[in-house]
C-alpha cells in the first residue's frame, strides 16, 4: 500500500473532498462567506484564499494519497489569515502558534493513523519555520459546525486544553515535540515496508 503526503497548492485542490473544496467557513468572517455561499462563489472564494496565503505566507495544507487516491487533508494557518477565529469566545490563537482550521479523513481511510500523521506532518513544517505551536478551536457536546474538530479527537492526538469552554475549548500542541518523534515512527504510523516517500516541508 503506498502512501504519501504533499503540500496543498491550487494544483491538487480539487483533491479536497466535498465540500471541503468550497468551504470558506474559516476563510472568510461569518457575513462574507454567507455571501459567497449565497452567491455561488464559495469555491472561487476558496481558490483566492490558498492562492493569496500561499503567496505571502507559503504552505497552508497538506494532502494525504494512499494508492493514489486522496485519503485526507490538513488546513492550518496562521491567524491572521483565518477571519473566523476571531468570533470563537476562546480566542485568539496564541503569538507563537499557527491554528490548525481543520483536517479530515476520509471514512474508508479512518482507523489507519492518517490523522495523527498530518499533524506530524503540520508539526515539522511549523518548527522549520519557526512556530512553537500548533492550536486549534474544538468542539465539544454532540452539535458542532461541520470544519470543527471534536474536542476528544485533538487530545487524542496530543492537544492539550489551554482556555476550556463548554462548547468550544481552545487546545494547543507544542510543535517541537511532536515533531521529535522518531522518523521509524512515522514510518509505522504510515504503514510501514515499500512506501512512497513522504515529501519534506517546503
Amino acid at each position: 500500500m503506498g502512501r504519501r503526503i504533499v503540500p496543498l497548492t491550487l494544483d491538487n485542490l480539487a483533491d479536497l473532498p466535498l465540500p471541503c473544496r468550497s468551504c470558506v467557513f474559516w476563510e472568510l468572517d461569518p457575513v462574507r462567506g454567507r455571501e459567497a455561499v449565497d452567491g455561488g462563489k464559495a469555491e472561487q472564494e476558496k481558490e483566492g484564499w490558498i492562492s493569496a496565503v500561499l503567496l505571502e505566507w507559503g504552505s497552508c495544507g497538506r494532502i494525504a494519497y494512499v494508492d493514489q487516491q486522496p485519503a485526507g487533508f490538513v488546513l492550518y494557518a496562521p491567524p491572521a489569515y483565518v477571519p473566523r477565529s476571531q468570533s470563537f469566545p476562546t480566542s485568539p490563537v496564541s503569538p507563537d502558534a499557527v491554528q490548525l482550521m481543520t483536517s479530515r479523513v476520509l471514512p474508508e481511510f479512518q482507523g489507519q493513523g492518517l490523522g495523527r500523521v498530518l499533524v506530524q506532518t503540520v508539526a515539522k513544517d511549523l518548527v522549520q519555520r519557526g512556530f512553537r505551536a500548533i492550536e486549534a478551536f474544538g468542539a465539544a457536546g454532540l452539535e458542532r459546525p461541520s470544519c470543527l474538530l471534536p474536542a476528544d479527537h485533538l487530545l487524542a492526538v496530543g492537544f492539550k486544553t489551554v482556555r476550556p469552554h463548554h462548547r468550544y475549548p481552545r487546545l494547543r500542541l507544542e510543535a517541537r515535540s511532536t515533531a521529535s518523534w522518531r522518523e521509524g515512527a512515522l514510518e509505522l504510523l504510515l504503514g510501514g515496508g515499500r512506501q512512497e516517500p513522504v515529501l519534506r516541508p517546503f
